[in-house]
């Protein structure tokens, strides 16, 4: 797709930043460019919706096939039974509830969707992922809906203003109708419900460091990419406003490692580790330095 006019600000005028390589699928090379107003980050001339399948198919996409494979994709499963803790933890101290209606779009395979549902939550999810979507209904019993029209068409008519909660871990740099999706999301939330969106933060210290090998621009599956600021200019189009952000601090490492690995450095996991240490410190002094950002946004 062609993308003449900013999602954020509505601005024409781009300029380039720099070439990024597609290394997990492809290999081919996609320039991301920068909104000469708001500079908000795109991928330019990604892939429409019903081309762009074909850059996930790889068993290596750790969200839709739960590999294993590999001492990164090891570390990342660790990681990943403490952070959906944290995320629970951050979920009902930010909305004061115990439970509660939740959606979850771009579910992966469904564990952190487990894990609100385990918690006593009433919880519906969105995966558009054919073999991801299995998995979670296989392994956790979710009733999972292939897109959020589908999932709108079926619920919204009858049922507006449902949610008390609606969470996108890591999907919004995904979803190419960005201003559409939100209007949908928000329509499906409460008023006072809060909408709870993670994405990598391409001002982060890691993002800085390795500039086009940063592993989270992921190109073409990332069609954007945020700083809190676009994240604020978004939330305030739609009727939301920010109240709270959170550093997931754990990325850093998991992002260096895989840069790292892009740049064929010898020691990568190491050297990784180095940097994600570096990228943690960082963070501690100020937010706007973790590698990636999880916005919370209430609606007024």
């Amino acid at each position: 797709m062609t993308n003449n006019t900013c999602p954020i600000c509505g601005n024409n005028t781009f300029s380039k930043v720099f070439d990024c390589k597609d290394h997990f699928v492809s290999g081919e090379t996609f320039e991301i460019v920068e909104c000469e107003k708001c500079k908000m980050r795109i991928t330019k001339d990604f892939p429409a919706e019903n081309e762009i399948g074909k850059y996930y198919e790889t068993s290596d996409y750790i969200s839709h096939s739960d590999t294993k494979k590999g001492i990164v994709n090891a570390v990342y499963h660790r990681v990943r039974k403490l952070m959906l803790r944290k995320k629970a933890g951050w979920i009902e101290e930010n909305t004061g509830l115990r439970s509660g209606k939740l959606l979850d779009v771009g579910t992966g395979t469904g564990y952190f969707a487990a894990e609100m549902k385990a918690r006593g939550w009433d919880v519906s999810v969105v995966e558009k992922n054919d073999s991801a979507r299995r998995f979670a209904e296989k392994n956790f019993q979710l009733t999972a809906f292939p897109s959020i029209d589908d999932f709108v068409k079926k619920h919204a008519p009858e049922h507006p203003e449902t949610f008390d909660v609606i969470t996108l871990w890591h999907v919004l740099e995904h979803i190419e109708n960005l201003n559409d999706t939100a209007y949908q999301l928000v329509t499906l939330l409460k008023t006072g419900g809060k909408l709870v969106i993670a994405v990598p933060n391409c001002n982060s210290y890691d993002a800085l460091k390795y500039g086009n090998l940063w592993a989270a621009y992921d190109v073409p599956r990332h069609l954007w990419h945020f700083r809190k600021e676009q994240i604020e200019m978004l939330a305030g189009i739609h009727g939301l406003y920010m109240t709270d952000v959170k550093k997931m601090p754990f990325d850093a490492f998991y992002i260096s490692m895989m840069s790292e690995k892009y740049s064929r450095k010898k020691f990568p996991f190491i050297r990784g580790m180095m940097s994600g240490s570096g990228g943690l410190f960082s963070s501690f002094s100020d937010v706007t330095k973790s590698s990636s950002l999880v916005y919370f946004l209430e609606k007024e």
